[in-house]
């Protein structure tokens, strides 16, 4: 368990800190998915300029983890999906389920700084933090061995591309980047398969597609120990990410209650 009152706040205040949720007015440039909002993201975001359009934060999409890809925030998932991660993990520390904590899919690493500060909170001196990504966007879709992902362009999506190396910067700013932040780069179905023998307590898959979302369930649900948790992200959001986990949970007679987290995300717990 946290130590005292200081070590919940601790964790409050990353878990605000990273969804951008600290501040009065929303991070986010006029709504729209347009080719020109997308673009005059992009050029807000890196002149550092302030919104041209400031909304009250209770009024923002971030608040569900929905609409445009925030401008500053670490983390687009919102408090709901945050709040559920930090019950998850906390839940498994408590519990004593062994295993290492991953995210298959970090985009800016919030997710992960979270997950590395509970364990920093709750003096936790053993496991790892690991940071799947390709770091480098999503991969096109291969329709012929997925078909689910045909329609998807996520691929052609520059704010996707995170680099490791921004990754990397966010977790030093929080002072939370050490031997125990583990990153492992390249596409899923590259990297995933060295993982192998791995036990893990906390598996967070965000991939989207169909194909990337069966390459993290296939390399990474067979090291989740008893006890231990599987958060997807899109469940609710991307078909091809739901047909993933319905056709895996049903090939492997998974009977775990799925529960909803909020409007898109799910998670189950292993028994």
């Amino acid at each position: 368990m946290v130590q005292d009152e200081l070590g919940r706040q601790y964790i409050d205040l990353i878990e605000a800190a990273v969804s951008h949720l600290l501040y009065a007015h929303a991070d986010a440039v006029p709504p729209g998915s347009n080719p020109v909002s997308r673009r005059l993201r992009r050029v807000v975001r890196r002149a550092g300029w302030v919104p041209l359009r400031l909304r009250p934060i209770e009024h923002s999409p971030v608040m569900e983890g929905r609409g445009d890809w925030p401008l500053y925030a670490q983390s687009m998932i919102g408090p709901v999906r945050l709040r559920s991660l930090r019950e998850c993990v906390e839940t498994v520390l408590a519990d004593q389920v062994p295993g290492d904590l991953i995210e298959a899919g970090v985009w800016r690493g919030g997710a992960c700084v979270l997950m590395r500060a509970i364990l920093a909170a709750h003096g936790d001196e053993e496991r790892n933090v690991w940071c799947a990504d390709s770091f480098a966007g999503l991969p096109a879709p291969d329709p012929e061995l997925h078909p689910a992902d045909r329609a998807l362009r996520l691929h052609r999506e520059p704010e996707l591309a995170i680099a490791r190396s921004e990754v990397e910067a966010t977790f030093r700013r929080y002072r939370l980047l050490d031997e125990r932040v583990r990153f492992l780069e390249g596409w899923f179905s590259d990297t995933l398969p060295t993982l192998a023998g791995r036990t893990w307590s906390v598996v967070r898959i965000d991939a989207d597609m169909y194909g990337s979302t069966m390459d993290a369930l296939n390399n990474l649900y067979p090291g989740l120990a008893p006890g231990g948790f599987v958060i997807v992200d899109d469940y609710g959001a991307v078909e091809a990410c739901r047909l993933a986990v319905e056709d895996f949970r049903r090939e492997r007679g998974i009977t775990e209650p799925l529960r909803r987290i909020d409007w898109t995300g799910v998670l189950w717990r292993r028994g």
